[in-house]
């Protein structure tokens, strides 16, 4: 792996003293692999794990196990992450202390939505936002799978959250596409497309990215800045424009010396950086600043009609029934937590939604079918539908969409491995028709010879 020649003059720019150790550590070093728990699905780190130091959930595994295979991850009961961003999980937890709105604004593929969903005070509500649709899709997926009901995930330039929901945000994560250079270690493609016309692009898109989206972030609110680059340009001089140009005030985060975190570089501003020599986690820049002023949240006005009448369909299914308003779009029904359904509605009124609250069920004239999100929704009832427990090759069969045979009554059941739900089927008897979705199948027809073990 041959490192450009101008990359490598830009990192003894930057690190006179240690550019070397990076150089090594990205080109001859193998990257850590990391996963974060779900401690919503009462899972936690294992006992003998090597924890990650800054985030309470995350561990190292000894190896990359074939996650693909793992039944537990397809039950949302881990996500896996590089370490570095799991640096976000601390920043919340220090400096968010109430229920917010939250805003990820390039969240896909959604370690950073879950790794706030997890983090951020109970009773706040998160928008994943990603403009590239499929990337928006696979972000759906993801947030589905975790099962947090909170979160409305959205497809929508930042210019439309910027113009369509003034001061709606108490806190906005920007995790801004950049160059990558902090990906060389794991992907050869970051250091093919590297050049420096790229970085300057990326620092002028960067740039009108946050402007875009600046507005729709009350006064007062947080802004949270990351790229996974290692350059100057795109790290400490967009933090000066965010200061000096949008009007915000720098905000520090403790930070234990044993971690090793390198400050930031050619700038008065705090900063965090993570790097391959000095941590176990890949390139990331992050910064967090204060708006200036003091406002109060608003919610866009939305004309509001009669509200359509339902049979409120699924309730039952639900594990607080009474917390949850039951909403139709089209053929769904959707439960949305009582205390946040305006801000859905305004949200749904506003900007292009995809998903929001728990999708319970599709209804096909008199036929209803229960839905995936459901299943998997930390907001289901335990008596909902009968559990079927199956071995780890039939679990395997399940997750690629073949029919099944179970031992459960006739109706839909729910699909579980030792205790993790993957979804439902609806049992016939002689065999179960499967309902997990098409788009997340495993296409692969290989089965491993031995279970992947992460927890």
């Amino acid at each position: 792996m041959n490192l450009p020649e101008a990359f490598i003059e830009q990192l003894r720019d930057l690190l006179p003293d240690e550019w070397e150790q990076l150089a090594t550590a990205i080109t001859m070093t193998e990257p850590s692999v990391a996963v974060r728990v779900n401690a919503a699905r009462g899972v936690a780190v294992p006992s003998a794990a090597h924890p990650v130091p800054w985030c309470e959930q995350g561990f190292y595994t000894e190896d990359r196990p074939a996650f693909t295979f793992d039944p537990d991850w397809h039950a949302g009961r881990y996500y896996v992450q590089d370490a570095s961003s799991m640096f976000i999980a601390h920043v919340i937890k220090h400096l968010v202390n109430e229920p917010v709105r939250y805003l990820d604004l390039c969240a896909a593929p959604g370690g950073k939505t879950t790794a706030a969903l997890q983090s951020l005070p109970q009773g706040s509500l998160v928008v994943a936002n990603e403009i590239v649709p499929p990337r928006a899709r696979v972000l759906a997926d993801n947030v589905i799978r975790w099962g947090n009901p909170r979160c409305v995930v959205t497809s929508n330039a930042p210019a439309h959250l910027g113009n369509r929901l003034p001061h709606f945000f108490d806190v906005i994560a920007t995790d801004v596409p950049c160059s990558g250079e902090g990906m060389m270690r794991k992907d050869d493609e970051a250091i093919a497309q590297w050049t420096p016309a790229l970085v300057e692009q990326c620092a002028q898109r960067q740039r009108e990215i946050l402007s875009d989206v600046w507005p729709a972030l009350r006064p007062g609110g947080l802004l949270i800045y990351s790229t996974c680059t290692y350059n100057r340009k795109e790290n400490e001089d967009i933090a000066d424009f965010i200061a000096n140009e949008l009007g915000a005030i720098p905000i520090e985060v403790p930070v234990e010396p044993s971690w090793n975190i390198h400050p930031a570089i050619g700038s008065t501003i705090p900063a965090y950086r993570f790097m391959p020599h000095r941590v176990d986690g890949e390139g990331l820049f992050m910064t967090v600043l204060r708006k200036d002023g003091d406002g109060p949240l608003q919610i866009p006005k939305i004309k509001t009609k009669n509200p359509q009448k339902t049979d409120e369909i699924g309730k039952n299914w639900l594990s607080r029934p009474d917390d949850y308003a039951i909403d139709q779009q089209g053929d769904l029904c959707i439960a949305v937590p009582v205390e946040i359904r305006d801000e859905v509605a305004a949200l749904r009124a506003s900007i292009n939604v995809l998903h929001g609250g728990v999708e319970l069920a599709t209804v096909m004239g008199r036929k209803t079918v229960p839905h995936h999100a459901l299943a998997l929704s930390t907001a289901r009832a335990g008596d909902a539908f009968p559990v079927c427990e199956v071995d780890y090759l039939t679990a395997v069969r399940y997750l690629r969409g073949e029919s099944i045979t179970v031992d459960a009554p006739r109706g839909y059941v729910l699909i579980a491995h030792e205790g993790a739900v993957l979804g439902l089927a609806n049992n016939l008897g002689n065999r179960a028709n499967n309902l997990y979705p098409k788009p997340l199948r495993i296409l692969s027809t290989h089965t491993p010879e031995v279970k992947p073990v992460v927890l």
